[in-house]
């Protein structure tokens, strides 16, 4: 091969010039340097200003030939190419050279883009929260095999045997400042899967989510597993509980498990039904269920424990059964849960 290498190169000073481009990436391939060193020996070669930008970080890395990085506002790309890692696109690389393109531009920038598309396969990408939903989905999925699920946190930054918690979220605001919010200290990814949005992270506080978001944590372990928890925790999530951990919902969650129709169908679940036509009703009962107190459930109402009881009162001839019984109690939690469930 070198022997063929070697007689091309004498025929032709371009295939001479291209060997040498190959074999510059190649040594630094070898090395395992990582972006920005490719950045800086990229524009050493090309004695112009050289750039990568990775799709997931948004983040450009501009070098001078000098080494130093480029503050100046970048000028128009005079040649560019695209990154490409198991045939998706994740990036770009440029130069930025005043004038024509050379001739070896494109064959550097070939080069340059398999050399990046190797470093973020073996370093991850750069820190920052939203990611590539397929990537995330992968990861996340019952049907990936354990291999290409450790490739996926891999390059989502999630080096091996690294513990990941899943939650899934339902928010307006945006997906990348609640995972930044929740994780302030760790690896985080985020990404909108259908109607849901799905964070990765190492570590979750609870008490870091914004007014007006809706989660449910899994717990850490299996990202699948933890997914299919946090889907689960984010059905019981409610106005007066916008945050609940799987590990929390104890016995509750089996209601998950119980088929829509059988819930459906139990009396105590259609007597929650009718009551979800007068909303004050319904707080009240949830108000009560959640203190299991009438004058705590007054004080969280803000209202006169006189007015808590009559409600109380009517609710329990809509439901059937008294809910100051400890089992009336259960039963109404029980069903209201379940509705719930049913509800969306």
């Amino acid at each position: 091969m070198e022997a063929l290498a070697v007689r091309l190169s004498g025929l032709d000073p371009y295939v001479d010039g291209a060997l040498r481009v190959v074999a510059f990436y190649d040594t630094l391939m070898r090395r395992r340097v990582d972006l920005p060193a490719l950045a800086r020996a990229s524009a050493g070669l090309a004695e112009c200003v050289a750039g990568i930008r990775l799709h997931g970080t948004g983040r450009a890395i501009r070098v001078r030939p000098d080494g130093r990085e480029a503050s100046a506002p970048p000028s128009p790309a005079s040649t560019s190419a695209p990154v490409t890692l198991d045939e998706e696109g994740i990036g770009t690389v440029w130069l930025e050279r005043p004038g024509p393109p050379l001739p070896l531009d494109d064959v550097l920038l070939d080069r340059l883009a398999i050399a990046v598309a190797a470093a973020v396969e073996r370093y991850g990408p750069a820190h920052t929260t939203m990611a590539d939903p397929a990537l995330v989905e992968l990861a996340i999925s019952s049907d990936s095999d354990d291999a290409a699920r450790a490739r996926a946190l891999r390059l989502l930054g999630f080096g091996l045997g690294r513990p990941v918690r899943v939650v899934a979220t339902r928010s307006r605001l945006p997906l990348d400042r609640v995972g930044a919010l929740v994780c302030p200290g760790g690896p985080v990814k985020a990404a909108p899967l259908a109607d849901v949005g799905v964070i990765l992270a190492a570590a979750v506080d609870p008490e870091r989510f914004p007014a007006g978001v809706r989660a449910g944590i899994g717990a850490a372990g299996s990202p699948d597993r933890s997914w299919r928890q946090a889907r689960t925790a984010l059905r019981f999530t409610t106005a007066r509980r916008p945050v609940v951990h799987h590990d929390g919902l104890g016995a509750l969650a089996l209601l998950s498990e119980v088929p829509r129709d059988a819930v459906r169908d139990n009396a105590d679940v259609a007597a929650v039904a009718r009551l979800a036509g007068h909303p004050e009703n319904l707080e009240t009962l949830d108000a009560y269920c959640a203190t299991g107190s009438l004058r705590r459930a007054a004080d969280l109402l803000h209202l006169h424990h006189s007015s808590v009881s009559r409600r109380l009162d009517q609710i329990a001839k809509t439901l059937g059964f008294d809910l100051t019984e400890p089992a009336g109690l259960v039963r109404a939690t029980l069903a209201l849960a379940a509705w719930r469930l049913l509800d969306g």
